[in-house]
């Protein structure tokens, strides 16, 4: 167990003295704003993607709701088509032109 964690002290020594050497390189502070600026747009596209998620939700559940009522409102719709017909085929009104 103490070889272990003897590799892995070593280990964080060895990245810990890396990380340093970078951070001393010529535009290594462009390259940290750039990486920390790519952090932020990654952080907030994935809180769109998860607000697209809750609305994906509410679509899929309206249009289950319009589905329902489409069905209910077409034997009602085709009623009333059947009654608009048979009042235009007596001339007893005249219909819209549109």
């Amino acid at each position: 167990m103490a070889r272990k964690t003897d590799l892995l002290g070593r280990l964080a020594d060895l990245s810990e003295d890396a990380i340093q050497r970078l951070s001393d390189a010529p535009g290594a502070d462009r390259i940290v704003n750039a990486l920390n600026a790519t952090r932020d747009r990654v952080d907030d596209l994935q809180r769109r993607v998860r607000g697209l998620e809750d609305l994906e939700k509410r679509l899929a559940s309206l249009e289950r709701k319009v589905d329902k009522l489409s069905k209910s409102g077409s034997t009602s719709s085709a009623s009333r088509s059947s009654k608009t017909t048979t009042t235009k085929s007596s001339g007893g009104s005249r219909a819209k032109q549109s």
